[in-house]
């Protein structure tokens, strides 16, 4: 630990003054200290988005693995109080609002999450946090904000619209995620000027378990806690079903077969399914016969072995069966291009077992190690490539950790605009993400330090640039307040958050891209000095 403390305030030190110190701490091999710093930042620049394209790759089977958590059933018996037949169904083990809220959410940010934590156990030991984290973070969510609702909004056909049938729910979670960023400038411009307390880290992580408790109320519809408004038109199927003719009505309940037969399609398809999650509003489901289950698990071992099989045969795949029905050679080679790009990645996380056992814990413990993994990679070439060119960490942060880690946000909401009938998972990821960023990827790393120096020093967390991290809420609060309002007008005039005429559309899409650039610009400009 004191030797990458020590690196820590080596790279600090030598980045202070572009040009006048060297940077002479390398990634791998001393002799990349031999190469211009120049030529040694487009390096790291590239391999930091080949570290993103990492990141989509494992939050993809992330998602897979968090999918079959979700669908996981309890089965419950109860006895026919007319026949006294003994009835079987199974019940759904999570409430979908807040496996979008935990599950989901926490997914999606997990990257920027554990690059905050890795940030701030690397810091153990100091007095002044770590801004990469907290920059991330905030970067993050007006990515969130601003781009991702950008291509929401033109995904839908033209004149097709996607509107939030439970309004209630997302706006507990909208009026939470507002309320994490003013509560985090609260707490480092008002409550306690530029330090964190350890009371203050652990307030900002239980409100995380308020918002969970509170959007459920809403979802139940518990009185006095819960807005009065109706669910609205929900379809009954939020996704609609792709029908299998070859599959026996016995078959829904097999989780087995469906993962066989996925296997062997496109990766895309990883994150598509994600939303799968809300293929139903029925919480039950119907009961398989006994000699069919016994059958099933028979075939349960195999099954898993050759899907983990599969997963190493698909990684070093250079031309898939989508792939070679393109008729242009020209794209035929990209596409093997790409897949050559990915095959690395791809062969590394075939590690990770199949998303079928265990209902996907397994892999989904195994998908965030992995996900851990390339975010201390991701910090350590953050770090490089401020001592090699100069900029300031925030910049990086707000920019381009902010966009990568943001990437499967991105995937995330498109496919969700795209496939479901309503726009509340592709809208609700945004919020929910926003709030999971501030309670729990900002609170949990602060809760390690401000513990740490607490019974270490007797004293808070200090914040180096809170004036900067505190100009980049307010900035963020203001053209937030623009983005909804926009959101709420097209839902007024237009009937729908999504879709609607393609110029009004687009119009908004520039809108909301618009007040990502002004945001990126401020707060860059604030945290380098130059305002």
């Amino acid at each position: 630990m004191a030797s990458i403390l020590n690196q820590t305030q080596e790279l600090q030190e030598s980045s202070k003054v572009i040009g006048h110190v060297r940077c002479e701490n390398y990634f791998i091999f001393p002799g990349e200290n031999t190469l211009s710093d120049g030529l040694r930042g487009v390096l790291y620049f590239l391999a930091l988005a080949y570290c993103f394209i990492g990141l989509s790759a494992i939050t993809a089977r992330f998602f897979k693995s968090m999918e079959n958590v979700v669908k996981h059933s309890r089965k419950v018996v109860a006895i026919d109080p007319i026949t006294n037949a003994q009835v079987i169904t199974y019940k759904k083990v999570w409430n979908f609002t807040i496996a979008d809220i935990s599950l989901l959410a926490f997914g999606t940010s997990f990257p920027q999450i554990s690059l905050a934590t890795i940030d701030a156990i690397r810091n153990i030991g100091e007095r002044y946090a770590g801004g990469l984290g907290p920059g991330t973070l905030v970067g993050s969510a007006a990515f969130d904000l601003f781009p991702i609702p950008a291509v929401c909004v033109v995904v839908p056909k033209a004149g097709e619209l996607k509107k939030i049938s439970d309004l209630g729910v997302w706006l507990v979670e909208l009026v939470w995620s507002f309320w994490a960023y003013i509560w985090l400038y609260i707490i480092l411009e008002v409550w306690s000027p530029n330090v964190i307390t350890l009371l203050e880290a652990l307030l900002t992580v239980l409100q995380y378990g308020l918002l969970l408790v509170h959007a459920y109320a809403q979802d139940k519809r518990w009185p006095y806690l819960s807005l009065p408004m109706s669910r609205g038109d929900r379809p009954e199927e939020w996704v609609p079903e792709e029908i299998d003719q070859s599959k026996d009505d016995n078959d829904v309940h097999d989780v087995y077969s469906d993962a066989a037969q996925e296997a062997v399609e496109s990766g895309n398809r990883n994150i598509v399914d994600i939303f799968s999650i809300h293929s139903a509003n029925n919480d039950t489901v119907a009961d398989t016969p006994p000699n069919s289950a016994t059958k099933k698990g028979k075939a349960k071992n195999s099954t898993v072995f050759k899907l983990w099989k599969h997963q190493f045969v698909d990684a070093i795949t250079l031309e898939t069966s989508e792939s070679k029905k393109v008729d242009s050679i020209y794209l035929r080679i990209a596409k093997s291009f790409w897949q050559l790009l990915l095959a690395p990645w791809k062969l590394l996380f075939a590690f990770v077992p199949p998303c079928n056992i265990a209902h996907g814990w397994v892999a989904f413990i195994c998908s965030l190690l992995f996900i851990s993994g390339v975010a201390f990679v991701v910090t350590r070439l953050t770090d490089l490539i401020s001592c090699v060119t100069g900029i300031n960490p925030y910049v990086i942060a707000f920019t381009a950790l902010a966009g990568g880690t943001s990437w499967p946000d991105l995937v995330a909401s498109k496919i969700a605009a795209e496939r479901q009938l309503t726009a509340d998972s592709a809208i609700a990821n945004i919020t929910c993400s926003n709030s999971v960023n501030i309670y729990v990827g900002i609170g949990v790393p602060w809760l390690i330090n401000t513990v740490y120096n607490y019974f270490a020093y007797k004293e808070p967390l200090y914040i180096e640039n809170a004036k900067g991290l505190s100009f980049s809420l307010l900035i963020f609060f203001a053209t937030s307040v623009g983005c909804i309002a926009v959101l709420v007008l097209r839902r007024l005039i237009i009937g729908a958050e999504l879709g609607g005429p393609r110029l009004w559309a687009w119009l908004t899409s520039a809108y909301f891209m618009m007040l990502w650039v002004v945001f990126v610009v401020l707060s860059s400009l604030k945290v380098s000095g130059i305002i």
